[in-house]
C-alpha cells in the first residue's frame, strides 16, 4: 500500500484558502486528422453540408494506441509541464469524460498512474460536454477549503468508439482529443464561482443507448435549448465575478458548432469579443471541447496570462456550467 503523499498531507493541514487559480494548461490532439471528404461519403452528405451546417473541416481520431487514459496522461504531462509542477505536487486527479469503454475500473485513477502521482484521490466526472467546468468548479472548491493544493483536472474523450459513421447528426460531428489545467491555491480568487445546472427531463436528447451502445442525438432540439435557455448562464457567471462582459478578453464555449457559437456571442452583446473556434478543426470532443479550445487560442496568442475569460459548457444530460477565470 501506497503511502499519502507529501501533497496529499500538506493539504490536509493546509487550512481554508483564499482562492484559486490556474496555473498550467496542457493538451493532447491525436496526429490523424480525418477531413469531411473521408466522413462524408460514411454519412451520405456532401462535404460541403458538414461545413455549412456545423461549421466543422476536419477532426482528429485517435489511433489504437491513443485511449482516454493515455491521451489524458499526456494532456496532463504538458499541463504539469507548463505549470513547472511535478507528478509528486498533484493530490487529486479529475477525469472529466463519457466515452470511457467500460464503468469500472476509473479512469482517473489509472491516468495518476501513468503520471506518476502516488497515492492521489482520483475519480471520474460524467457531465458530458460541460464535465470539463463541473471539474474546474469541484476543483476550486477543494482547494478553497483546504482539502487539496494541487487539482488536475483533465477532459480527455475517444467519441469515435461511440458515434455511428452513417449517422449524419454524430458521424461528421464528433471527434477525439484531450487537454488539461492544473488548479492551485491563489491569495486572491482566479477561478469565480460557477453558474450551472441541469434539466434531466430533457436528457434523452442526447445518449448513448445501452443496447446498441452507440450515440444518439436530436440535433435540432439540443440547439433550440442551447440558444433559448443559455444565453442568461453565462450573464450569471459573469455577475458572479463581477466583471462586466464587456471586460472579458475571450468567450471559450463547448465546440458544438458554429451556429450556436455565433448565437452566443450575440447573446452576451459583445460584438468584438473574440469567440473560440476549435470545432473547425478539432470538431466536438464533449468534455476536451473547452479546455482544447482554451489552449489553442492562447498557444495563438489571442489571451495572455491574467487575461479574463469566459468558459461555458453544455450537453448531455442535460447540463451546462459556465465559469470566469483568468488564463495561466
Amino acid at each position: 500500500m501506497h503511502q499519502p503523499s507529501q501533497a496529499a498531507v500538506a493539504a490536509t493541514a493546509g487550512g481554508p484558502q483564499p482562492g484559486s487559480r490556474l496555473t498550467g494548461l496542457g493538451a493532447h490532439r491525436p496526429e490523424r486528422v480525418v477531413s469531411n471528404e473521408q466522413v462524408a461519403v460514411q454519412a451520405g452528405v456532401e462535404p460541403e453540408w458538414i461545413t455549412q451546417r456545423v461549421g466543422v473541416r476536419e477532426r482528429r481520431y485517435a489511433k489504437d494506441s491513443e485511449t482516454v487514459v493515455s491521451m489524458a496522461a499526456a494532456a496532463g504531462k504538458d499541463a504539469l509541464d507548463d505549470a513547472g509542477a511535478a507528478p509528486a505536487d498533484v493530490d487529486v486527479v479529475v477525469l472529466a469524460t463519457c466515452s470511457m469503454p467500460s464503468p469500472m475500473p476509473n479512469g482517473a485513477a489509472r491516468v495518476a498512474a501513468l503520471l506518476g502521482c502516488r497515492a492521489v484521490a482520483a475519480f471520474d466526472l460524467n457531465a458530458a460536454c460541460s464535465g470539463f467546468s463541473h471539474g474546474l468548479a469541484v476543483a476550486d472548491a477543494l482547494v478553497r477549503a483546504g482539502t487539496a493544493r494541487s487539482v488536475l483536472v483533465i477532459g480527455s474523450e475517444r467519441m469515435s468508439d461511440w458515434v455511428t459513421p452513417k449517422d449524419r447528426n454524430t458521424g461528421p460531428i464528433f471527434a477525439d482529443g484531450a487537454a488539461a489545467a492544473l488548479v492551485q491555491p491563489a491569495p486572491l480568487p482566479h477561478i469565480f464561482p460557477v453558474a450551472w445546472g441541469s434539466d434531466g427531463s430533457q436528457a434523452d436528447l442526447i445518449k448513448i443507448d445501452a443496447t446498441s451502445r452507440h450515440m444518439e442525438m436530436a440535433g435540432r432540439k439540443v440547439f433550440r435549448w442551447t440558444t433559448s435557455a443559455l444565453t442568461g448562464v453565462m450573464q450569471t457567471a459573469c455577475e458572479r465575478a463581477g466583471l462586466p462582459p464587456e471586460h472579458l478578453k475571450a468567450l471559450i464555449p463547448h465546440q458544438a458548432n458554429l451556429r450556436i457559437l455565433d448565437i452566443l456571442q450575440r447573446g452576451i452583446n459583445v460584438d468584438q469579443l473574440p469567440v473560440a473556434d476549435d470545432v473547425v478543426e478539432a470538431g466536438n470532443t464533449c468534455a476536451a471541447s473547452v479546455p482544447l479550445a482554451f489552449h489553442a487560442l492562447r498557444q495563438r496568442g489571442v489571451i495572455a496570462a491574467g487575461d479574463p475569460v469566459l468558459l461555458f459548457g453544455f450537453g448531455a444530460g442535460l447540463t451546462y456550467a459556465a465559469q470566469v477565470v483568468h488564463c495561466p
